[in-house]
């Protein structure tokens, strides 16, 4: 079966189904993206210009849908697992397609990819992503992005050698400041509104707001939660975001973005670029993730990595979602390195050791290829087939 090779770090060999499925959409790609007879497509531009990227946000997405929870920190600690496997496979300057909040900045800073859409159903993912920009764009380095974040002063004695482990513990003795909040809003509004001219209403800001006040409440204890009503209490059991900051690879390599300044740096800099493009989405939908992949084709880009968290767990659940959304992947650009990047919870028992509370998950990877074969021979229909066809590089195959 394809999967057993790709665990062993293979070659994929792509099915009849899949390479048809290839072609055809990339044939079509190339019929979209020809100015004229004889041009050569667009590039992805070292920098996309303010009205560029507002149009894109807002042409690009869909009506926001429900999710039930918040998600403004992750459940997911083994999300930087795979990074080593990711590098071995993709190497860096791809382009990126994710989901939720700012674990995908540290999947960024390892990839470095020319650009990066993150797609979510929730309007307020998007709100916290362009709150994120602007705290980025305006601070020196981590210790003032965490001053903005967390609404306390600066602490004294931080430096560009202070590790996130360092920063955390220095900052657990600031007391939050309101003051310093309505500070940071204003801060943001004028960097997004006035400084980039985007059209953002008083909804947008009232978002952005709402997600400062949970850090001031909570901090580096801010956990995944359900919402209004569970601020300040967190979810047993859910790592904290200031847990998510100091964990590491499997091979205990501190791969986040905040574990160094010229982590932070990457991070800042596309994000100055306008590289990291949020976008309201739904990814069974009918518009989002075909609008990326007629962008991406025009400038013959390749999707390189696809962090899809466990959004398919969802989508296997109703109204065969799964079916239009491995429909809007197979119409986006890819090639045989492209790989699914997944959270799989209550993976047949299996319990990180370096976890000592929390979720049972696992991050796992999965060739599109063999998830595209699948559904086009029928092979797929559930969520465990899926969950069959994925591999984590550092634990057990599946037996």
């Amino acid at each position: 079966m394809v999967v057993s090779r790709a665990r062993r770090g293979g070659a994929v060999t792509l099915s009849v189904v899949f390479l048809a499925m290839l072609v055809s959409g990339l044939l079509a790609g190339t019929a979209r993206t020809l100015r004229g007879s004889g041009d050569a497509p667009e590039l992805i531009p070292e920098r996309i210009s303010n009205v560029e990227f507002w149009g894109m946000v807002t042409t690009m997405s869909e009506p926001a849908g429900y999710f039930r929870s918040d998600n403004l920190v992750s459940n997911e600690l083994t999300f930087q697992h795979v990074i080593p496997a990711l590098l071995d496979r993709l190497g860096t300057g791809g382009v990126y397609l994710g989901v939720g909040p700012d674990q995908n900045f540290s999947y960024l800073v390892a990839l470095r990819p020319r650009i990066a859409f993150i797609v979510d159903i929730r309007r307020g993912n998007l709100q916290q992503h362009l709150l994120y920009k602007a705290l980025i764009e305006l601070s020196s380095d981590r210790a003032d992005f965490l001053s903005s974040l967390f609404s306390r002063a600066r602490p004294p004695a931080v430096g560009a050698e202070s590790s996130a482990g360092a920063l955390l513990t220095a900052f657990e003795s600031m007391p939050a400041d309101t003051n310093r909040l309505r500070a940071t809003i204003a801060a943001v509004r004028q960097r997004l509104v006035d400084g980039r001219g985007f059209a953002l209403g008083e909804e947008d800001l009232a978002g952005m707001e709402y997600v400062l006040q949970a850090f001031l409440l909570d901090g580096a204890a801010l956990t995944y939660s359900f919402g209004r009503g569970m601020r300040g209490y967190g979810m047993r059991g859910m790592p904290a975001y200031g847990e998510l900051l100091v964990a590491t690879d499997a091979e205990g390599s501190p791969r986040g973005y905040l574990s160094s300044e010229e982590q932070f740096a990457v991070l800042k800099d596309l994000e100055e670029r306008n590289l990291i493009v949020p976008l309201v989405g739904d990814f069974a939908g009918a518009k989002t993730l075909r609008e990326v992949g007629r962008y991406l084709a025009a400038r013959s880009a390749t999707v390189s990595a696809i962090y899809t968290s466990n959004v398919e767990q969802y989508l296997f659940q109703g109204d065969e979602g799964w079916r239009r959304y491995y429909g809007n992947v197979a119409a986006l650009p890819l090639d045989e390195r492209s790989v699914f990047v997944r959270a799989v919870f209550n993976y047949s028992g299996y319990r990180d050791p370096g976890m000592p509370r929390g979720p049972r998950s696992v991050t796992m990877l999965s060739p599109v290829a063999d998830v595209l074969s699948g559904v086009g021979d029928g092979s797929v229909s559930s969520y465990w087939d899926i969950i069959r066809l994925s591999y984590s590089p550092v634990e057990p195959a599946l037996p």
